[in-house]
């Protein structure tokens, strides 16, 4: 069998309703940083160090939710959390900022580590995993 021809993943891009706010989530939620900004796309570019996020805005109003069951694309984005306490503790900040919380830190498919899900400003799905 040969290698793969892929080594992770670099960045991936979400189109949000709401550019700023979504951003906000990262930075001064999840701790990221902002990388650039490019105001004519209009887009922020955010980074945990590891992997980036490319956030551009709809260009459309309204912006129609995603339907997991109808549409097709991004169902959700997965985040690596490095430890059981990590996840509590992000699932604390999450709760004091407001943020909606499909569910809290609960154990994983087949009992591996555990996950929550939330929704970031825009409402997109993200997950947070601590893989045990």
């Amino acid at each position: 069998m040969s290698e793969p021809s892929t080594r992770g993943l670099h960045h991936f891009g979400l189109t949000v309703s709401k550019l700023d706010e979504t951003a906000a989530f990262f930075v001064s939620v999840l701790g990221w940083k902002e990388v650039r900004r490019d105001p004519d796309y209009p887009a922020i570019f955010v980074s945990d160090g590891t992997t980036m996020v490319s956030l551009w805005k709809n260009q459309a109003e309204p912006a129609a939710p995603f339907d997991r069951a109808r549409n097709v694309g991004l169902q959700h984005a997965a985040f690596l959390v490095p430890s059981e306490e990590g996840l509590r503790k992000l699932h604390e900040r999450l709760i004091e900022k407001g943020v909606e919380i499909q569910f809290p830190p609960q154990p994983r498919a087949g009992g591996q580590g555990l996950h929550l899900f939330c929704f970031e400003p825009s409402g997109i799905r993200l997950e947070f995993v601590w893989p045990g």
